[in-house]
């Protein structure tokens, strides 16, 4: 893992701008109680995402890619043309079960009463809805959106298999994928409007080919609709698809860095022999591994997206240079990595603090561990941001 270089740097200089500008705000002691309370609601937040429409409408294979599963793993929501499911079906994220996908009932039946059914799937435990068609939307979805609107929840209607009607599209002469998705798009706004819904929002998507049509904007558009707190959970949690979105992952986790790094300066404040190094470890190896998830730097991610993509998983990991995968990160290698350069990165956040060592000066042992923290999660994650970013490079050869 190469620690301190030029963006690693920068990174520091940047993010200590705004801890700086607290410090120089409010007393010490209420930055680090704010700090563990900002984590504490970070680390509380859930995030229920429900997922409804017709059977065979490919509802149980968007939770699975909203999960980063594919729909032959273990645990994965159960597909098929016939309908699996007649009650809510909970899934949670593999590696953030804080988020958890609900699997609704079909809405196909003639007899579909809207206010019915959502009492009957608890619709209040529900953030949004996401309302799913692999062809045309009908007057049940319609109704739905309608009574999910008046009950002051969102709704977003997504158009699924996408790619199989582009295959079909692409034996006809004069083929344009342009205007394919274009006459798809405007089928299923032209179905909505008729049945009452006045100004539809449709996202093209393919379940399997993630990377294509429109589940990249789905995913930037359900975040930015999303309070502070559940946003950058969806933000870690969802597979990243180009540069753009891994920035916003390593913005996400950037916010965390100053916050455990504070932490960690109120640990070591404990006038109590090895009570900070232990706590300090355990924090780092913790984090890193989160970044590395939310990254897709662990065997899990990567055969996944392997599978996805086409390519072998050993040609994705090859494309890892800097860091470790998640579960090869253990307090063993969080100690390796206290060397001469990690010392310097210390003196440079410390260099970087200078202004307020008279007010930290009575806790040594708490800018310390500050300093260490923040150097090596700092280092760590743009490290981390690099072979995310090879990944992507890999994927698009």
């Amino acid at each position: 893992m190469a620690m301190a270089g030029t963006n690693s740097k920068e990174s520091i200089k940047k993010g200590l701008a705004g801890m700086k500008a607290s410090l120089g705000q409010s007393r010490l002691q209420d930055v680090l109680v704010n700090a563990e309370k900002e984590l504490t609601l970070l680390k509380n937040t859930k995030l229920d995402i429900a997922f409804t429409g017709v059977s065979g409408a490919g509802k149980s294979s968007l939770v699975n890619a909203f999960r980063n599963v594919s729909d032959f793993d273990e645990g994965a929501a159960k597909t098929g043309v016939t309908q699996t499911t007649m009650d809510p079906e909970k899934y949670t994220h593999p590696k953030f079960p804080e988020l958890t996908l609900w699997d609704l009932p079909g809405t196909g039946t003639p007899e579909f009463k809207p206010k019915e059914y959502l009492k009957k799937v608890q619709f209040s435990r529900y953030d949004f809805f996401i309302i799913v068609s692999s062809d045309r939307f009908t007057v049940n979805d319609a109704m739905l959106a309608s009574e999910i609107q008046k009950m002051k929840k969102r709704f977003y209607f997504v158009r699924t298999k996408v790619d199989q009607a582009m295959e079909a599209e692409r034996r006809k002469p004069n083929f344009s994928e342009k205007e394919t998705l274009k006459v798809i798009r405007e089928y299923c706004l032209c179905n909505l409007r008729k049945e009452g819904e006045a100004d539809p929002r449709v996202f093209l998507i393919s379940s399997w080919h993630l990377n294509m049509y429109e589940f990249p904007l789905l995913q930037k558009t359900l975040a930015n609709d999303l309070n502070d707190l559940k946003r950058p959970l969806l933000i870690m949690a969802m597979p990243a698809f180009s540069r753009e979105h891994l920035q916003e992952k390593k913005a996400a986790m950037e916010a965390l860095i100053w916050k455990k790094a504070l932490i960690s300066c109120a640990i070591g404040m404990i006038p109590v022999p090895g009570v900070s190094l232990m706590f300090d470890i355990g924090l780092l190896v913790h984090t890193m591994k989160e970044f590395c998830k939310a990254f897709g730097l662990d065997d899990e991610s990567l055969r996944n997206l392997a599978n996805r993509v086409g390519k072998p998983v050993d040609v994705l990991k090859s494309a890892v240079k800097k860091t470790p995968m998640a579960n090869q990160i253990t307090p063993e290698f969080v100690q390796a990595l206290t060397t001469k350069s990690l010392l310097c990165g210390t003196a440079m956040v410390l260099e970087e603090l200078a202004d307020f060592i008279p007010v930290l000066g009575s806790i040594v042992g708490g800018v310390n561990s500050l300093a260490t923290t923040y150097f090596m999660l700092t280092g760590f994650l743009d490290d981390a941001m690099e072979d995310a970013e090879s990944i992507l490079a890999k994927v698009a050869e």
